[in-house]
């Protein structure tokens, strides 16, 4: 064997798309075609399990349910009937031989063809970009539908939580809002019936989409994870405020949906039975005295109107827009839960304002600052109210179980402290006995830290920034120290007129209370 005819081999084995060989396309077409459906097995992965994810088109990103059977490439490229054929049919339609035998590529070599001493404005495919494993990644194909016996209900109406069950597993870890947590309990209860059964005597029921109103910090976000958690259902939380109208900058209105796709693992039939919770609905109020166009308020009002009613949406699969090279997915919100929340600031006002209408002037009149000291005035809230608020009647209609939470108060402030499964003096005091330090604290501490709390006026999230700050020095000296055996917080070292109390482990054993609490 000659260097010339070594060199043509080992050019064939680093390009497989030769196109020196395609005097006869036509029959190269039928092989292909004929070939395309003889094996099932190419599905499998190398360890024999199936792959439960659906096939993507390389060039069109439509998944195999609606494209068809796939054509299978190397480096796990697969591309549809559909594409195959235009490409196939484009390419009969050109003579290669003439544009190879062109002066510009001597001797047929696609390397100078591709450095540009062919023919001007034209670019093949670039075999680069076809490299690697993977193809498209698993984030943006869509699991397979199951079919046959595995094809069963995600949920069975016997085995749903009861409210007072799904109630009482809340109240481990959100203290207080009684009426908050009955109200959300019962809705989610009456909706996984709704979907487990679909139809009761051919009497359709209505979704139990929810408004939850309450001051920031009150809890509303850490609910609806907590419920989640329980129900052991896709749950996908978003920010209202990066909602824009179509064709603007900012996230597609159906970007929610997309978020509950990813979290349900890109199971489609799992993610029309999740729960999305929009958090700061508040923000797409209506904007007031403008004369430009309303694209992140009242548009995104409009164009939610359809997800919350229930209809059949395009979300794209591992993006937030559909202008991305991703495939997209149908799913029907239908049996998706919509949860909206926000703390609506100064809706207290307008609340007053319709109140103080009453008032007047005399012996037992209602006077105007009646409702000024008033905690929990958003109790008194109406649909009106809202509407006053910025929201378009339709988006309230489609919301028809509004609810308020309660602002914290000072009691529930301390409980919020010690009483939760998760609570933050109990993460605190989990990060102290890894160092075989006890911490502890006392009523007086407990009651300050609440006090600092109310007045930052941010709620529960005043918390955790005030633990920090004067827990910084402690956990900063203790690894010092390995005599430390215990230290208890005070309201004195809250307050910045003391010190906390430390216990050395060598002087711990001083009277018959301390031994007996190490018996203990």
């Amino acid at each position: 064997m000659n260097d010339d005819e070594r060199m043509e081999q080992d050019e064939k084995k680093d390009n497989p798309w030769d196109f020196r060989e395609l005097d006869n396309v036509d029959e190269q077409k039928e092989e292909l075609l004929a070939g395309s459906d003889s094996d099932e097995k190419k599905s499998e992965k190398p360890d024999g399990k199936k792959d439960e994810y659906e096939e993507v088109c390389f060039i069109c990103r439509r998944p195999e349910s609606k494209a068809g059977k796939m054509f299978k490439l190397p480096n796990h490229i697969c591309v549809c009937n559909d594409c195959m054929h235009k490409t196939m049919d484009t390419v009969s339609q050109f003579d290669y031989q003439g544009m190879l035998n062109h002066p510009g590529m001597p001797n047929g070599n696609m390397t100078d063809f591709n450095n540009g001493k062919g023919f001007p404005n034209i670019s093949f495919v670039n075999l680069a970009d076809l490299q690697g494993d993977g193809g498209i990644p698993n984030k943006q194909k869509i699991k397979k539908k199951k079919k046959g016996k595995e094809n069963v209900p995600a949920i069975d109406i016997k085995n749903i939580m009861p409210p007072h069950k799904i109630k009482a597993k809340l109240d481990d870890y959100v203290v207080g809002q009684e009426y908050a947590k009955k109200v959300i309990s019962v809705a989610v209860y009456n909706h996984y019936k709704r979907v487990a059964t679909g139809t009761m005597d051919e009497i359709e029921i209505e979704k139990s989409n929810m408004l939850m109103i309450g001051p920031t910090g009150c809890g509303k976000t850490y609910l609806v994870k907590t419920l989640a958690k329980l129900l052991d259902v896709p749950l996908a939380i978003a920010d209202a405020t990066s909602l824009t109208e179509a064709g603007y900058i900012g996230d597609d209105i159906e970007s929610v949906v997309s978020k509950l796709l990813a979290a349900a693992d890109n199971d489609v039939e799992r993610a029309e039975q999740g729960i999305i919770f929009i958090d700061e609905i508040d923000k797409i109020a209506k904007k007031k005295n403008t004369n430009s166009r309303d694209v992140s308020g009242e548009s995104v009002q409009q164009g939610m109107l359809k997800l919350l009613e229930g209809a059949e949406v395009e979300v794209p699969v591992g993006a937030n827009s559909k202008n991305a090279m991703v495939p997209l997915a149908t799913v029907n919100t239908r049996n998706i839960l919509f949860i909206c929340g926000g703390a609506f600031p100064d809706l207290d006002d307008i609340i007053k304002q319709r109140l103080n209408k009453k008032t007047s002037i005399g012996y037992n009149a209602e006077l105007r600052d009646k409702y000024d000291k008033e905690k929990n005035i958003l109790s008194r809230v109406t649909v009106e109210d809202i509407k006053k608020f910025g929201m378009i009647p339709e988006f309230i209609g489609r919301l028809p179980i509004i609810f308020t939470l309660e602002g914290l108060s000072k009691e529930m402030m301390v409980k919020i402290l010690s009483e939760p499964r998760n609570a933050i003096l109990k993460q605190y005091q989990k990060l102290l006995s890894l160092d075989e330090v006890k911490l502890e604290f006392d009523a007086g501490a407990l009651e300050a830290i609440a006090e600092k709390a109310l007045e930052k006026d941010t709620g529960a999230r005043a918390l955790r920034a005030i633990i920090e700050e004067f827990m910084l020095d402690i956990m900063y000296e203790i690894p010092k120290d390995d005599n430390i055996g215990r230290i208890t917080i005070t309201r004195e070292y809250i307050e910045g007129t003391g010190g906390p109390v430390i216990d050395i482990r060598s002087n711990q054993i001083e009277s018959m209370d301390n031994l007996q609490e190490i018996k203990e």
